[in-house]
């Protein structure tokens, strides 16, 4: 760890000047976003979490397949086409020629995307034996997370590079759409060659070299990110701007004054309370739409007395939702039953909570043994990310309902690398925390329940049931789409009765921009996406 910190404090402060006279051509445009976070770094194979995803995959690089801009339609991305085979197992993926890597003062490519670079992309996640990864040995968690480590049983590059074909070990209905996840951005082999070389592998991260619509300038911890418009960018017209720059700002009311004071053009993860007033602001403009996100209580299973299934339904009996959803969205959210977002195919609409009941609640505590309650602690991000808008008044609200039957609380608050960090590692009891999933499968949010996520970064709740395991990978092997949604339905409805975790809400998505901005569309699958927008 203390190496790793090294490595990202010797580029903390990496000034860049723009030696490229093309860039002319694009718009000279700066735009000013204020993020809720600092990224973990800017190797999109590696992000975590929406705020990585913004500033690293969805800025510097492209991946095979895409979704289209504020929706969720798979689109051509660097594979211009594809075929599958009749047995569902091998898909060829047809490269788009003419794409370029970026150019900058620490590397000038020699040639353009091809086949390589996919391979590299894949070998370096999915073999902890080629040599970069070994060179610069990191963990790949959410490529384990879609299951793709496994699932491939062999990459080949055909037609002379443009053609790559994949192999697959058994038939896996979601395998296209993993394909758009962000953490499957394609990165140079050329440029990773050359950091090898060179002894700097960790270069890959805190210098990036992406084909995206955006090129990697100067990262000042903690404060801001630089980026330049594309001049060579294979969708010219998505490149509106010449300058966007990141200012990183925790506090939701800092980022709020930002905008109204045009210090920042876009902001992200904005309180409830501060929508009203924006929404007023006549130089600005509010947008909304539902998204893939769910807000929950994860509750740790490996400790007691949360390891009691009677426990973890007397605490979710003793919430007031309804208060919940008025105090901290203000309305502006729907009461969350279901694991699954109802933006999502095969969200089971029939599940229902058991209705707020202190004296039962009181009653299952007593059978699990304890009548006279007990204590643990409810862990809150500092800071609102995403959809855990409020986690303090959240927190707040859902600890004084416990107080009502016996069990008493401690709030604990983190930053929230910190805070991602010690719930990894199983160090909590009962998580606050708003999930969205970057693509619109079941699979990728039920997943995070998986007896084969526990100690991968996903399964939160250590809860594990063979059952449950064997609907979900029984579902990823249906191509038919209802007998899918049949057995996400069951999978969903076993969810609900064991409890490892409590839904709360299903947010709103609101994203307020100054009303000169261009071309902005919300992205309900989490990351703000720059492509295409533009200011008059």
């Amino acid at each position: 760890m203390a190496q790793k910190n090294r490595e990202q404090n010797s580029y903390n402060k990496t000034s860049i000047m723009n030696t490229s006279n093309s860039i002319a051509a694009i718009p000279d445009k700066t735009l000013n976003y204020c993020s809720e976070a600092s990224p973990i770094g800017f190797d999109a194979n590696q992000a975590r979490t929406i705020p990585d995803h913004t500033a690293s995959s969805v800025s510097l690089y492209n991946r095979l397949l895409e979704f289209e801009r504020g929706g969720t339609k798979l689109e051509p991305g660097l594979a211009e086409s594809w075929d599958i085979s009749k047995d569902g197992k091998v898909y060829t993926f047809h490269l788009r020629r003419g794409v370029k890597f970026h150019s900058t003062p620490w590397f000038k490519p020699t040639r353009e995307f091809n086949a390589e670079d996919v391979l590299f992309t894949f070998e370096r996640m999915r073999n902890p034996n080629m040599p970069f990864r070994k060179a610069y040995p990191v963990e790949f968690t959410d490529f384990h997370h879609l299951g793709l480590d496994n699932l491939i049983s062999r990459i080949e590059a055909l037609d002379e590079g443009h053609a790559i074909r994949f192999t697959l070990n058994t038939v896996h209905a979601p395998f296209l759409v993993k394909l758009a996840a962000p953490v499957i951005s394609i990165l140079s082999a050329e440029y990773a060659a050359k950091l090898l070389k060179e002894g700097n592998p960790s270069d890959i991260s805190w210098k990036p070299i992406g084909t995206g619509p955006f090129i990697f300038q100067e990262y000042i911890k903690d404060a801001t990110i630089r980026f330049r418009g594309n001049p060579e960018y294979w969708k010219p017209d998505e490149v509106q701007l010449s300058r966007l720059i990141f200012d990183i700002v925790p506090d939701a009311a800092v980022r709020a004054q930002k905008l109204k004071a045009n210090e920042c053009q876009v902001v992200t993860s904005l309180r409830s309370t501060d929508i009203p007033v924006l929404k007023h602001d006549p130089g600005l403009r509010a947008l909304s739409q539902p998204g893939f996100n769910v807000r929950y209580l994860i509750y740790n299973t490996a400790h007691k007395p949360l390891d009691d299934v009677r426990v973890r339904r007397a605490l979710e009996m003793a919430i007031d939702k309804k208060a919940l959803i008025n105090q901290v969205y203000e309305g502006r959210a729907q009461i969350a039953v279901a694991p699954l977002p109802p933006l999502q195919w095969s969200y089971d609409k029939t599940l229902q909570d058991a209705p707020r009941d202190l004296k039962q609640a009181k009653a299952l505590l007593a059978q699990a043994g304890y009548p006279n309650g007990f204590k643990f602690s409810l862990w809150i991000p500092h800071s609102s990310i995403g959809t855990n808008v409020n986690p303090r008044l959240t927190a707040e609200i859902i600890q004084s309902d416990w107080k009502e039957m016996g069990v008493e609380a401690k709030i604990v608050g983190y930053e929230w690398g910190e805070f991602i960090k010690r719930a990894i590692n199983g160090k909590h009891d009962v998580l606050l925390i708003g999930i969205i999933s970057n693509i619109p499968d079941p699979e990728n949010l039920l997943k995070v329940f998986s007896c084969t996520e526990i100690g991968h970064g996903f399964n939160l709740s250590r809860w594990c049931h063979s059952s449950f395991d064997d609907l979900i990978q029984r579902a990823a092997q249906t191509l038919d789409i209802a007998e899918r949604s049949q057995l996400y339905t069951q999978a969903q409805k076993l969810l609900k009765r064991e409890q490892p975790v409590t839904p709360l809400a299903y947010a709103i998505n609101y994203q307020v921009v100054n009303k000169h901005v261009t071309g902005f569309k919300i992205n309900p699958l989490g990351p703000t996406i720059f492509s295409g927008v533009g200011l008059k």
